[in-house]
């Protein structure tokens, strides 16, 4: 069996190995194809029946110039780039990684909201220009420092990663409240669920750890920005689309909007005109929240999951039944 990897490399560098993949077949892993549809992405696939992809798309034109396709697995929990209804009519089943990376993700979350709130990559490298060793008093900060204990954290998306986000912050001594369109028992141990309108106007910190859809795509705009405190804090490390840009930086740089912290953004890698890159206050990282080498050896172990399951007739992690 014939197996591709379209673009490998953000997936595993150099330190994990593709045995587990290998055993399934004669693989072929490109470290990077082109994120725009094309007529390289078929020429890659070729007579491939397994592909493999994290953000490389699969269109209905790749489908239909590679006929032998049986299956297509999704090196990521978001599965957007393949057109899984036109695969579903084809009888090829998408797989993806489900709950890969709760811990880092919450992790990562919480460390924009520090970075913001304490500055100490900032003032690690003002120590190291030797701005400490010429200063009259024993210490200095250049940004306000921000203790977070006694306030709100909403959480808009109260999932596997909102829990455990809100988990972190109560430890904190944070008071959370979330908003979600299914209530569950687990949720209401790990934070009190409240309407969006609340959440905007009560919250000190927003995270957003929702899906991107319909629903949510632009959930961040001036019209919900405007029911916020003055002062709030943004968090998103989720999908960049959630987010208005030019809305969330005019609030940035009138202070409407105290700081962001961005892990993803509308369009990526990130274009030079995007207004967050120039906004005040603003911490962007480049979608690396996924990345510790425990989540990407987890992603790794599930495909290799999800392929055993395809060839013995019971696929699992199937996201286009």
């Amino acid at each position: 069996m014939k197996i591709v990897v379209l673009d490998g490399y953000t997936e595993n560098p150099g330190d994990l190995s593709w045995e587990p993949i290998k055993a399934f077949g004669e693989l072929r892993v490109y470290d990077r194809t082109s994120y725009e549809e094309s007529d390289a992405i078929a020429e890659r696939i070729g007579d491939a029946e397994i592909v493999i992809t994290n953000k490389t798309p699969i269109s209905k034109k790749t489908l239909d110039a590679c006929p032998k396709i049986r299956a297509i697995a999704v090196l990521a929990t978001g599965y957007n780039v393949v057109d899984c209804a036109e695969a579903k009519r084809r009888g090829i089943p998408v797989m993806n990684v489900p709950a890969y990376g709760t811990q880092v993700v919450a992790q990562y979350a919480v460390s924009l909201l520090l970075e913001i709130c304490s500055h100490a990559a900032h003032h690690d490298q003002a120590v190291k220009e030797g701005r400490w060793e010429k200063c009259p008093d024993f210490c200095f900060w250049d940004d306000p420092m921000i203790e977070l204990a006694g306030k709100t954290a909403g959480i808009i998306g109260l999932g596997r990663i909102g829990r455990t986000t809100a988990g972190i912050l109560s430890a904190m001594g944070m008071k959370v409240i979330a908003c979600s369109p299914h209530e569950t028992e687990e949720g209401r141990k790990a934070a009190a669920y409240v309407d969006p309108d609340t959440l905007f106007a009560e919250s000190d910190v927003i995270f957003l750890h929702c899906p991107l859809n319909p629903q949510t795509q632009g959930i961040i705009n001036k019209d919900t920005i405007a029911k916020m405190k003055d002062g709030v804090i943004l968090i998103n490390n989720s999908r960049g689309q959630l987010v208005v840009e030019r809305d969330l930086a005019d609030a940035l740089n009138s202070g409407k909007v105290y700081a962001a912290g961005l892990d993803v953004v509308s369009t990526e890698p990130i274009r030079s005109d995007n207004p967050l890159l120039t906004a005040k206050n603003t911490v962007i990282t480049p979608h690396i929240s996924w990345a510790a080498k425990e989540a990407r050896q987890r992603i790794l172990d599930i495909t290799a999951k999800n392929l055993q399951s395809f060839l013995d007739g019971a696929p699992k992690n199937v996201v286009n039944r």
